[in-house]
């Protein structure tokens, strides 16, 4: 079991605006279900004591005691003598013993299946492996071979690169949280997008960052497509008024919206970065992953100047295009830079794998091979969901993508929340909108992956539909959680 404690005042800061028109319980109840669906509350988490919760939430010991009741009845907690109220997933067990295709289909994580052949690239790695057997094994920046290899992928992407400036990483949450910490100071100021990458919302919080959102949207077909993308013009004046140390962007197949952001536009944030001396950590993730995007969009650092160039963080990895099981990922910067995230890294983990690095150095040789082959996948996912999405939900707004792997549906009402609720009890684990926001907003949108295979994309889809035609019977009591302001 997990000794992940959630204290009275953690949960607070997750519940944000629970509180509505139905009874308390219930609202609490529902809003901590929603948080565990999400991932928000890990499972096997323990939360707060009744009284504790109670006193922080400034309701009675009743209310918080029958929404832990309620949770327990449908099965999302768990008694444990000596330990309290244990959060767990309703039918976990079940899906673990009896497989993927009997128990959830999980749709909650936007990745790929395994890349075909990996498994003999992993054969070659572990032939290659006995030359590296005479070191210690702790490789805080990368192996030599590696860190030549990314620089050269930035390179031919139009990014002239040196090894120097390469520093391995354990996948790119890895280097996102790193970052984090060597950047960000408690109580300083974070530009962030809105919807973004929750993961990365958590580092920079958790290294002590105030959050600033700036918004980037998907658009629909019946809005001017000039608004679709980043709010330059709030991006801007935030860079200029706020002075944030840092800013957090993903500018190509933004997660989860689907928006690249124009070369001359990238130019102008990087201008502006440099001027409010802001250092812009860039996820490229899912940076080469197009399927038919056209203009050019070469990396983000290619776009900026001199001057402004060294403010420009790049941070990508494997997960997405090779197999989220390989834990590679990196950090393109300036070598002083990288000498401070070394000295940082070995207080929390020393270096990554030797085999990995292996397996990954071989197969970015193969780059453009395994990009088309991802890319068709990929192609064939996104229209296959298209289709399904229009015939069987025609009043949802699914805007076309031109690469990624995720679009970012408009419901047309505020219940994404209540939907992922219902699409669970129909064996579809679903992200709700708010997973992607950071103050509870998105209630309207639903983030969907395209890259599951076409029987699992049909098989979602049915869930959607079950789980939509059973809120249209009996809708959810609104509880107070849901955003107005989408």
């Amino acid at each position: 079991m997990s000794d992940n404690h959630v204290s009275a005042r953690a949960l607070d800061t997750l519940l944000g605006q629970w509180r509505g028109g139905a009874s308390a319980y219930l609202a609490l109840s529902d809003r901590i279900r929603l948080l565990t669906l999400d991932g928000r509350i890990p499972t096997d988490s323990r939360l707060p004591a009744e009284r504790d919760l109670s006193l922080r939430l400034g309701v009675s010991r009743t209310t918080v005691t029958a929404a832990y009741r309620q949770l327990r009845d449908a099965g999302y907690l768990r008694s444990v003598r000596g330990s309290g109220s244990v959060v767990r997933l309703p039918g976990a067990t079940v899906a673990a013993s009896t497989g993927a295709a009997d128990g959830i289909l999980d749709f909650s994580k936007a990745t790929m299946p395994a890349l075909p052949g990996l498994a003999d690239a992993a054969a070659h790695a572990v032939a290659e492996l006995p030359r590296h057997l005479g070191d210690a094994g702790f490789d805080p920046v990368g192996i030599p071979e590696l860190r030549a290899a990314i620089a050269d992928r930035y390179t031919v992407r139009g990014l002239p690169t040196a090894p120097e400036q390469i520093m391995v990483t354990l996948g790119a949450q890895h280097a996102i949280a790193l970052l984090a910490r060597v950047l960000v100071g408690r109580g300083d100021r974070v530009v962030i997008e809105t919807p973004t990458y929750p993961h990365a919302a958590e580092a920079l919080r958790a290294a002590g960052g105030r959050l600033v959102a700036v918004n980037v949207s998907a658009g629909g077909p019946d809005e001017d497509p000039a608004v679709r993308g980043w709010d330059e013009t709030t991006l801007l004046q935030t860079l200029q008024r706020s002075s944030p140390v840092v800013g957090y962007l993903m500018p190509d197949f933004h997660n989860p919206t689907g928006q690249s952001m124009p070369a001359e536009q990238r130019a102008r944030v990087a201008a502006a970065a440099a001027d409010s001396c802001t250092t812009l950590v860039i996820d490229e993730t899912i940076a080469e992953l197009a399927i038919d995007r056209e203009g050019e969009f070469p990396p983000f650092a290619a776009c900026a100047d001199a001057r402004s160039a060294p403010r420009v963080v790049s941070v990508g990895s494997v997960g997405k295009t090779v197999w989220g099981g390989i834990r590679i990922g990196w950090i393109r910067t300036e070598p002083a830079l990288i000498h401070k995230l070394v000295a940082a890294r070995c207080a929390n983990d020393l270096g990554t794998p030797i085999l990995e690095q292996l397996i990954v150095t071989r197969l970015l040789a193969e780059m453009p091979s395994v990009l088309n082959g991802r890319r068709e996948l990929l192609r064939v996912g996104r229209d296959h969901l298209e289709r399904r999405l229009a015939d069987t939900f025609p009043d949802w707004q699914v805007p076309h993508v031109d690469g990624g792997i995720t679009t970012w549906v408009n419901l047309g009402a505020p219940v994404s929340s209540q939907l992922a609720l219902a699409a669970r009890s129909h064996g579809l684990l679903v992200p709700a909108g708010p997973r992607f926001g950071i103050d509870g907003a998105f209630e309207r949108f639903l983030r969907l992956p395209f890259s599951h295979s076409v029987d699992d994309t049909n098989r979602a889809v049915d869930a959607l539909d079950a789980a939509w035609g059973s809120l249209l019977r009996h809708p959810f009591v609104d509880t107070g959680y849901l955003a107005e302001v989408v």
